[in-house]
């Protein structure tokens, strides 16, 4: 809560719960402290006192999380988990084919940045979630996020979704497509 902005705050919140919500209703056995853990650090990376000039905000927050929890003595495998859960928890492709733990992050952190999967959600439970933690502008904060990324550390998003958001805003983006990439590859086809 110290690290966040009230908004982001809640949002890590909003994380937990729907990737528990979610989870629960499949009946999936999971570990709810390493969920926790892993949700409410998640978004580290989008905090200005844990970014890198070069990694992406996932692998600053792992890696900021990974710091932090050394300090509190969490056992090495346990970090690990932690560690995977917030690396991974923007590629859904990949987290969800890892442990319920680690998916968990994943699902819920995506559920509210986007919708997806909402309707997993009962609209009694949902309207109490998000009274417990409103959005309170959560959209535009994100943006904002993506857009002050994409400025300070441009390279980091090659090949991230968030290089669209940038290509969009920015003028001049420096950050080359994929096909820029194929395309420049020094192979004579």
């Amino acid at each position: 809560r110290n690290a966040s902005t009230e908004t982001l705050f809640n949002h890590v919140l909003r994380t937990y719960l729907f990737g528990c919500l979610v989870f629960d209703r499949r009946g999936v056995r999971y570990d709810r402290e390493l969920v926790f853990v892993s949700a409410v650090l998640h978004d580290l990376g989008l905090v200005k006192a844990y970014q890198t000039p070069t990694e992406r905000f996932e692998v600053d927050g792992a890696d900021a999380a990974q710091r932090f929890l050394k300090e509190q003595r969490m056992s090495a495998d346990r970090v690990a988990v932690v560690w995977d859960a917030i690396a991974l928890h923007t590629n859904i492709g990949i987290a969800t084919r890892k442990r319920p733990e680690i998916a968990m992050i994943s699902v819920g952190s995506g559920m509210d940045f986007s919708g997806n999967g909402l309707q997993q959600i009962p609209s009694d439970i949902l309207d109490e979630v998000l009274t417990a933690f409103p959005r309170k502008g959560f959209k535009q904060e994100a943006v904002d996020n993506i857009l002050s990324l994409c400025r300070t550390k441009p390279m980091a998003e090659l090949m991230h979704p968030f290089a669209e958001v940038g290509r969009r805003h920015i003028p001049d983006f420096p950050v080359p497509t994929v096909e820029d990439l194929l395309l420049a590859a020094p192979f004579e086809d």
